[in-house]
């Protein structure tokens, strides 16, 4: 059901080579960009009736709409089962108790006397978050991607997510109503890189945005690729990845049941236990047998994700050479149990959540934690963050200096300027002090014109 890589007895390699011997989805974007390219300028020339189109090919129903109607949200929201409405409420006041605490201030630095710089952070103006369809039905992600944008004080919030031929054409309605809960009106009825061009471009319905964010299929992560630059986009989201490194003390049980957490998501998900201890690999196999066997899904998600190449038990000779396994795996979701989890889960450098001991399971993240769980894939978390409130920031740097303070630095600015070739860099601070002007301080006389 799930292989091994047996890495015990020998030196572990460093690096890409390391790396090299670790189980990975293939995820190939670049291929995928010629096939969202022509998706993508179709939408740029025709707006929303492309939108349409591509919808009806890929989701299967025509809508006559791109913008949901405020009714659907409405509707949506006063028909939500009463249970998952107060979980949803909940997701949505953790969250906002974690996000609203990453919010930076302005702060101004002294550099010289008369001499200021201010980092002042302001947010994007608009953006469009992506929710998922398909295979599952994500209102998480759209607490997970509007929360942030909302405490970070973004303005223009709107949402993409794919027609449900189920439903007439609108997004999922547990979906709508996820967005009617954190009062977001603005919601389309639009999937894949079409959604994205809709956001980049602009359409009739639809005002462009400064940035995208939020997960999708490999098409998303495509179009995100093919238009950055004319927008922000939060990453490339690849399929979804568990890492657990665990020793003897671990349970098995909790073990199996957090690898088919993540397996059930796609047949491309990952997960990957990595241990020293024998003994619990053979039982986390001998136990995954069973648990999958009772789960949903089993055939077209879980099976294939846990017999794919991307799936692996690791067994390392020990909890230090665990450590540098999963360090250079950089796992979307790293779960550590072991024996004083705390202190090994501080030692960790590459991860995009870190989920201690045997009560901070992954799915707790997924909903409940108050942390976000839109983090990076495919090892991006070796140079990547999660989704933050400073993903909807902007640090600008405000300088004011005197004319006093501009004096005292003239001579280093002009210094610098000439040993780069670039006079006039210089010369544009000599113009404004008067010729022969003496800085006595450092004794330095602006040459006469």
């Amino acid at each position: 059901m799930i292989s091994r890589i047996d890495l015990r007895g020998d030196v572990l390699p460093e690096g890409a080579a390391l790396r090299d011997l670790l189980p990975r989805a293939e995820f190939d974007v670049e291929a995928a960009l010629e096939t969202v390219r022509p998706i993508c300028e179709d939408v740029r020339h025709r707006g929303s009736a492309a939108v349409i189109e591509w919808g009806e090919k890929f989701d299967g129903v025509r809508i006559a709409s791109v913008r949901v109607p405020a009714e659907a949200l409405s509707r949506a929201l006063a028909e939500l089962d009463p249970a998952v409405r107060a979980a949803l409420e909940e997701s949505i006041r953790r969250a906002r108790l974690v996000h609203r605490e990453q919010r930076r201030t302005t702060h101004t630095t002294q550099v010289v006397p008369g001499g200021t710089v201010t980092e002042k952070w302001v947010p994007v103006e608009r953006v469009g978050l992506y929710v998922p369809g398909g295979r599952s039905v994500y209102p998480s992600s759209v607490v997970m991607n509007v929360v942030p944008a909302q405490e970070a004080g973004v303005e223009g919030v709107a949402v993409a997510s794919p027609p449900q031929k189920d439903f007439d054409g609108l997004p999922h309605p547990t979906i709508l109503a996820a967005c009617a809960l954190l009062g977001v009106d603005e919601v389309y009825a639009a999937g894949g890189a079409q959604a994205v061009a809709m956001f980049a471009y602009g359409t009739e319905d639809c005002s462009p945005v400064n940035l995208v964010t939020g997960p999708g299929n490999i098409y998303v992560a495509a179009a995100k690729r093919l238009l950055k630059g004319r927008i922000g986009i939060d990453a490339e989201a690849g399929p979804t990845e568990i890492a657990i490194l665990a020793d003897a003390t671990a349970d098995p049980v909790h073990v199996a049941a957090d690898l088919i957490s993540q397996a059930e998501h796609d047949p491309m998900a990952a997960a990957v236990l990595v241990t020293d201890s024998e003994e619990l690999a053979a039982a986390t196999e001998a136990e995954l047998v069973p648990q999958v066997a009772a789960t949903k899904h089993i055939a077209d998600r879980v099976e294939p994700a846990l017999a794919g190449r991307q799936s692996a038990i690791v067994l390392v000779s020990s909890v230090e050479d665990g450590l540098k396994v999963v360090d250079a795996y950089g796992a979307e979701h790293l779960e550590i149990q072991t024996a004083d989890a705390a202190a090994v889960a501080d030692r960790v450098r590459n991860a995009g959540a870190i989920f201690v001991g045997p009560w901070s399971p992954v799915s707790l993240g997924d909903y409940c934690a108050g942390s976000n769980h839109v983090l990076p894939t495919g090892g991006c978390a070796c140079h990547s963050s999660g989704l933050s409130v400073q993903s909807f920031l902007r640090g600008i740097h405000i300088v004011d200096y005197t004319r006093d303070a501009l004096a005292e630095v003239t001579h280093h600015v002009v210094t610098l300027a000439e040993a780069e070739d670039l006079p006039a860099h210089g010369a544009a601070l000599k113009a404004r002090f008067a010729e022969g002007e003496l800085d006595e301080h450092r004794g330095w006389k602006v040459p006469q014109q």
